[in-house]
């Protein structure tokens, strides 16, 4: 499992963040911190291997945040870069700051589980080499680029998921997986694991929605173009 660890002052926002970590094969989410000095203390007492970096945090610039790690003596986590930020300085900044990437808010879950799937090869691949050829450095920066799966089209599907698939997609507002099997007739069971599939397969894209304490709501609406 790739240990990672959510930085960002929003509360909600993180939250989302460490739930969409958690439902990514691979990666589980060991900590959330609001603020730089948070994170910084969560950083020597967890040790994780990745972090979701938030720009603007209460204390200190996550830029700042960001430079220091790479520039400590101990082991520092490799850093995605979330923030609503798009001036091409900024870009620059963390690009050279030794970001892994940087995704610009807001994004869909898609987005996110693309990314890190991107770097959980790149991270596999580092992990599984013995040395270091021109062909092995060329493959890990690759790795980080590769095309996401091709989206799932309603003919490629069997009947039934095809029928969740055109629910979302005629829906004038997000759908839950009671919304789906009351339409259809089918088994919330069943109509959650099609629509899991379909999200899977980039037909739909989740939306969690918080309206009461607990857990958030699962809501799925058709993907928008990438």
């Amino acid at each position: 499992m790739i240990e990672t660890l959510v930085v960002d002052d929003d509360y909600r926002v993180a939250r989302v963040h460490a739930t969409a970590v958690d439902r990514i094969d691979g990666f589980t989410c060991i900590g959330v911190a609001h603020t730089a000095a948070e994170a910084r203390q969560l950083i020597a007492e967890r040790r994780p291997q990745f972090m979701l970096l938030d720009l603007y945090l209460p204390d200190e610039d996550g830029l700042s945040l960001l430079r220091s790690l790479h520039s400590s003596d101990g082991p520092a986590p490799d850093v995605l870069v979330i923030t609503a930020a798009k001036d091409l300085e900024t870009v620059r900044s963390v690009i050279r700051a030794g970001a892994v990437y940087y995704l610009v808010k807001p994004f869909g879950f898609a987005q996110l589980h693309d990314q890190l799937e991107a770097y959980r090869r790149l991270h596999d691949q580092m992990q599984s080499a013995t040395h270091v050829t021109q062909t092995t450095i060329d493959e890990l920066y690759r790795a980080l680029r590769t095309a996401p799966p091709a989206r799932a089209t309603a003919r490629s599907l069997p009947p039934t998921m095809r029928s969740v698939l055109e629910r979302v997609r005629d829906s004038d507002r997000p759908m839950s997986a009671a919304d789906v099997a009351a339409q259809l007739g089918i088994s919330r069971p069943t109509a959650q694991r099609y629509l899991s599939e379909l999200e899977r397969r980039r037909a739909v894209e989740l939306v969690l929605e918080y309206g009461s304490p607990g857990r958030p709501g699962h809501l799925y609406r058709s993907r928008r173009p990438d």
